[in-house]
């Protein structure tokens, strides 16, 4: 393996943005140095014939906007805030408002439209680092962050996350891969057949903000403990469903807190791929694509509403508002490190 660097377009000030291929021999995956996305992710059906799984754009003109946020570092928080604000250590924090009254991915000046510096690592590997200064998108402290792509021989992307901080701080960051295992052109996932291993998630309102409950999934059509087609109970009558025109929930995830454990599965008939996702997070956001609306990516493909899913590891949404939920801060000058991992094969 080795990695490759290629011209992917360039900033409105000048500054170069470059892609960075890694080929396994059997499947490859690139990077870009724009937001640390992940771009592609080419990978064999049962036949030996390769597509791309990733939705997302031919270059870098499409992703200075990316609104849908295809395969980007989402950061500092993932995911929605309550209200735009929070309150850390008897100090009130406010953040913009992005989406109505309350705060989307930390936006509206998102991590995914800066130029990370980037270092290649091996054969393997590509780390790109962001410094994130006090007051960035309203949160208290420096941020140092390093991600660490890694495409092993066995058909896997690990993503390694590191931050430091010098003041306390919540951090909760996340890949926004947008899957579709038929090939990013396939249209509809609702054939996709996806398990998580979870017996509870946490319920929004109609904002799409945590009530703060845990709720079990036992007899709900949030229940994917057996594995089942993502058609099966989208257009269930179910409120938690109707409020998210489909599936855009965190589940609270089984295994052992700070653990590496296998967090979901997903599985494409007609091709026989299939993917595992592993993580040491305690929550997985499943998001179903409801609101792609057209989107035009990659080769002009039109991508309409639930042609992709999303397996996004992280803190459960607005946690840094719930005490009750897994805590988010970083403790200054503590190194938090987390894991997560994306691994591809034929399934049966």
């Amino acid at each position: 393996m080795a990695v490759k660097k290629e011209h992917f377009g360039r900033m409105a000030d000048g500054r170069e943005i470059s892609l960075y291929t890694i080929d396994n021999g059997t499947v490859s995956a690139s990077f870009t140095d724009l937001g640390a996305v992940w771009v592609s992710m080419m990978v064999p059906d049962r036949n030996g014939e390769l597509a791309d799984v990733l939705l997302g754009y031919d270059d870098a003109e499409g992703y200075l906007v990316n609104g849908p946020h295809f395969g980007s570092i989402v950061g500092r928080i993932a995911n929605r805030t309550g209200g735009a604000s929070f309150t850390l250590n008897g100090t009130s924090y406010v953040l913009g408002k992005n989406k109505g009254e309350n705060n989307l991915h930390s936006g509206p000046d998102y991590y995914d439209r800066r130029l990370w510096a980037a270092r290649e690592v091996g054969e393997d590997s590509v780390v790109f680092l962001l410094d994130s200064p006090d007051g960035d998108q309203g949160f208290p402290g420096e941020l140092k962050i390093s991600v660490k792509y890694t495409l092993t021989k066995e058909n896997a992307v690990d993503i390694l996350y590191a931050v430091t901080s010098d003041r306390d701080t919540p951090v909760n960051m996340t890949n926004h891969a947008y899957f579709n295992l038929g090939g990013h052109a396939s249209g509809s996932v609702l054939d996709t057949r996806i398990q998580i291993l979870a017996d509870s998630f946490t319920p929004t309102d109609a904002d799409s903000i945590p009530t703060g409950e845990i709720l079990a999934v036992e007899g709900t059509p949030m229940d994917f403990r057996t594995p089942k087609t993502i058609g099966t109970d989208i257009d269930s009558d179910y409120i938690q469903i109707v409020q998210g025109k489909g599936f855009d929930h965190n589940w609270c995830l089984n295994h052992a807190p700070g653990v590496c454990g296998l967090a979901a599965s997903a599985y494409h008939e007609a091709s026989g791929r299939a993917m595992d996702v592993y993580t040491d997070l305690p929550g997985v956001q499943f998001y179903t694509g409801n609101w792609l609306g057209g989107e035009k990516g990659k080769g002009g493909v039109s991508y309409e509403d639930r042609n992709a899913f999303c397996f996004e590891t992280q803190m459960y949404p607005d946690s840094v508002n719930h005490p009750q939920f897994p805590s988010p801060v970083v403790k200054a000058g503590t190194a938090h490190v987390t894991r997560t991992s994306y691994r591809f094969y034929i399934g049966k």
